[in-house]
């Protein structure tokens, strides 16, 4: 485990301006911000704040790019890939520790993230080199039919803070494996893990322009940029629902194909007949993954009057042992929240179901600075009113519902305009396989509390997003289907 002071010579070793082109450059306006540490409140890097003259020349350049990008073979993609993956692994603690420093995650935890991570760019790997196509006839004999599949084209790539590495190969491992060139913009709370992984594919081999990455403190000018520059064919975006919405807005525009990973408010369900320790077990890792800091964090907890007391003291047991902390730090298991306006709204939902007669059975004060840490907070008879009932938490506050039948779990569930995944704990197996179909959901953990995976077609339904990121499905979000007709003779 690496020190402060190495975390800081770290950090200064980065590269922090715009990369593009395969260079490093300010940007065109000269002008900074600052990253800051969620653990102190103190900056730790100041990186280029880029605008829409920098903008538009990273889509030019990857506009320029694309043809000669995807001339070059499946092969040379994949190891390409290839060595980017090993390159993350090897350099596992220097990543970790960027990311941890830049957004609180404990060093342990982070690490983990790397693994992940890197694994979607090894999972890319294999698929570039497996694009299919068809060959057929028509139904009358006249005509052959060729089905090929071709890049989309240049792609637009936002990403959010909380997993600053595995959102970003998450998009980029398919981008390249279907020979797409990019636009990145990183989160502005967490752009120096972003960084640091451009400066490995350009290690790994990839050319000169393919991805293209501009960082700012202020991203509508940038994005908007390239929505309406006619260069980008495709937008992935993964972030809250109120922007993805906007960005649907522009991608009508020019008729963008679109991927977007939009908010969640898991239900996590705990039956009568559910194994208990289990189902603690499993809405801790549900729960409290990256402080509770998660599109797919279990929102609102049901369980079964029946067994309510029992999973209620026994996760309360598990919580407040969790030790918090600055997560560069040995024994570190809870970090900070990334920014103090994260703390606020976390600390106001739980007031509110106080207020509506929950009752906390640890945590719920945050204490005094430095840094914006909360702690592991478990609330009991929570009142369906409560405003956390109907917005994502975002921090480690396990809110605690009981029910007594099926039908008035699933109700309460699914009232929710999002569907991105839910839990589901029951040793039933009719039982299982009946509420995994009604779930309003595009993923289900069924006695599991972790569904992400690089194998797995990952994404929601409802105000939760389009499409699906990972699994054999993740790389035809990238990829056009073109048609060719041949007359036999």
């Amino acid at each position: 485990m690496s020190d402060t002071r190495s975390a800081a010579e770290t950090i200064r070793a980065l590269d922090t301006g715009l990369f593009i082109d395969g260079k490093w450059v300010p940007a065109e306006s000269g002008a900074t911000f600052a990253v800051v540490n969620p653990a102190t409140g103190e900056a730790i890097a100041t990186v280029a704040d880029g605008g829409a003259v920098d903008a538009r020349r990273a889509i030019e350049t990857a506009a320029a790019t694309q043809e000669s990008w995807a001339s070059t073979s499946p092969r040379s993609r994949s190891e390409i890939l290839y060595r980017a993956h090993r390159l993350i692994m090897d350099r596992a603690d220097e990543l970790a520790l960027i990311m941890t420093t830049e957004m609180g995650k404990p060093f342990a935890e982070a690490k983990g993230e790397v693994a992940y991570g890197a694994e979607f760019f090894r999972w890319f790997a294999e698929e570039a080199v497996r694009i299919g196509g068809d060959h057929t006839t028509t139904g009358d004999g006249a005509n052959r039919i060729v089905v090929t599949k071709e890049p989309v084209g240049p792609c637009v790539l936002i990403t959010p803070w909380n997993f600053p590495l595995a959102m970003g190969t998450r998009k980029i491992g398919p981008a390249i494996a279907a020979g797409c060139t990019m636009v990145f913009k990183p989160a502005e709370l967490t752009p120096l893990t972003s960084l640091a992984l451009a400066g490995i594919l350009t290690e790994a081999g990839l050319p000169n322009g393919v991805l293209n990455i501009v960082t700012t403190n202020d991203p509508g000018p940038v994005v908007t940029e390239w929505m309406t520059s006619g260069l980008a064919r495709k937008l992935s975006f993964t972030g809250s629902t109120a922007v993805g919405k906007l960005l649907l807005e522009q991608a009508a525009g020019t008729v963008m194909r679109t991927s977007m990973e939009l908010g969640g408010n898991a239900p996590f369900v705990v039956c009568a007949d559910a194994d208990i320790d289990r189902a603690v077990d499993g809405a801790m890792v549900a729960k409290m993954r990256n402080m509770g800091e998660a599109c797919t964090a279990a929102n609102r907890i049901f369980v079964h009057r029946s067994v309510a007391e029992e999973f209620g003291r026994k996760l309360t047991e598990k919580m407040s042992a969790l030790r918090v902390g600055d997560g560069t730090a040995d024994g570190t298991q809870v970090g900070p929240l990334v920014e103090e306006k994260a703390l606020t709204k976390v600390r106001e939902l739980v007031d509110d179901a106080v207020s509506r007669g929950a009752t906390v059975m640890c945590g719920g004060t945050a204490p005094d600075g430095p840094g914006y840490f909360y702690p592991p907070t478990v609330l009991t008879d929570v009142s369906a009113e409560s405003d956390l009932m109907s917005t994502e938490i975002f921090g480690p506050v396990a809110a605690l519902i009981p029910f007594d039948d099926e039908d008035e779990v699933l109700r309460l569930a699914n009232a929710t305009p999002w569907g991105l995944v839910g839990y589901l704990f029951t040793q039933d197996i009719d039982r299982a396989l009946r509420l995994s179909s009604k779930l309003e959901v595009g993923m289900v953990g069924l006695n599991t509390g972790l569904v992400s995976n690089p194998a797995a077609p990952f994404g929601g339904v409802k105000e939760s997003g389009l499409g699906r990121e990972g699994g054999r499905v993740g790389i035809e979000e990238f990829l056009e289907t073109k048609y060719l007709a041949i007359p036999r003779t």
